[in-house]
């Protein structure tokens, strides 16, 4: 975890990680830290405490009563911390506190590093965690109150989920450098391998829509591989194991090492917005709502990179 030092409690702050992820290996990475050095702060806070916090059953873990009546103070001491911070901050006129986002992968692995790295420059004292998945996964993040924003690349589909847009992107159709097709035709789809994300990915439901729209069904394709990252599908198409729709925030640098190629498929063209989601109700405030306002406005200038040039450009260019 990027940040300075804090008013919480750590010992507190590494339970209440492991009671919301139930896993010191998921809590480990959250906050940053080895997993042993995790379970050593959960079993000496369990010695100060006299009580037994946790149940382990084979590989899982589940919160005892006494456990789960802590974690309601916990999490009203974080809160209480977190006022506490931003109060102290704006007497300075600084931005300080806790941050937590979430992004699905294809932000996380293209879009955000700029931003976060933008954003910290700027707002040293905010302390910022991660946490990514596909967009299914963000969302149920958002709606369980584990993260503050996320920064998705399909639709939410849950009313208590709210989202903005405040990017767009393109989902392209990669091939081989080598390979013999500048355009995929009908006729090319049932001697061609198409290589997805997997169910729940926001990438895969929106290039389903379009290919629908096109009239187009998956299983037109001779056979479609399910894949879990857009590093996964670049390989697969780079090894020839067929074609795959990645996007183009994806692509910068194999395209200019002229290792893959853009193919079009006629009367198809794959666009999406990211979103913001969070949950419904006021607009947030403190570090998500700057963060917020901060990615609105940064992103103008990633995307006008992004037309200019053909690849993503830098926050602030």
């Amino acid at each position: 975890m990027w940040g300075v030092a804090q008013l919480e409690n750590f010992r507190l702050k590494v339970f209440r990680t492991v009671a919301q992820q139930l896993s010191f290996r998921k809590a480990a990475e959250h906050l940053f830290i080895t997993q042993p050095a995790v379970t050593l702060q959960i079993k000496a806070l369990e010695e100060d405490l006299g009580v037994r916090l946790f149940d382990r059953r084979g590989n899982h873990i589940f919160l005892t009563a006494q456990g789960t009546r802590l974690l309601r103070y916990a999490k009203q001491m974080e809160a209480l911390v977190a006022r506490a911070e931003q109060d102290l901050a704006e007497g300075e006129g600084r931005l300080t506190g806790e941050l937590s986002l979430g992004a699905s992968t294809t932000i996380a692995q293209y879009v955000l590093p700029r931003l976060i790295g933008a954003f910290l420059l700027e707002n040293p004292r905010v302390r910022l965690s991660l946490q990514s998945g596909n967009t299914e996964q963000i969302v149920r993040l958002v709606l369980d109150g584990a993260i503050a924003l996320g920064l998705i690349e399909g639709p939410a589909r849950l009313r208590e989920v709210r989202t903005e847009p405040f990017m767009e992107d393109e989902m392209v159709l990669i091939a081989p450098l080598n390979a013999g097709i500048e355009r995929l035709t009908r006729e090319h789809l049932r001697s061609t391998s198409l290589v997805m994300r997997e169910q729940g990915s926001g990438s895969r439901r929106v290039v389903e829509l379009a290919l629908g729209r096109a009239g187009i069904k998956t299983k037109n394709f001779a056979r479609v591989m399910n894949l879990d990252s857009s590093e996964a599908i670049k390989s697969a198409v780079e090894a020839g194991l067929g074609v795959g729709f990645v996007s183009r925030w994806a692509i910068a640098k194999e395209l200019e090492l002229g290792i893959l190629k853009i193919v079009e498929i006629p009367g198809l063209r794959v666009t999406r917005s990211f979103s913001l989601a969070r949950r419904a109700g006021p607009l947030p405030q403190g570090p998500a709502g700057c963060f917020r306002s901060f990615a609105i406005e940064r992103v103008r200038a990633l995307s006008s990179g992004l037309k200019r040039s053909g690849r993503p450009g830098g926050p602030g260019r």
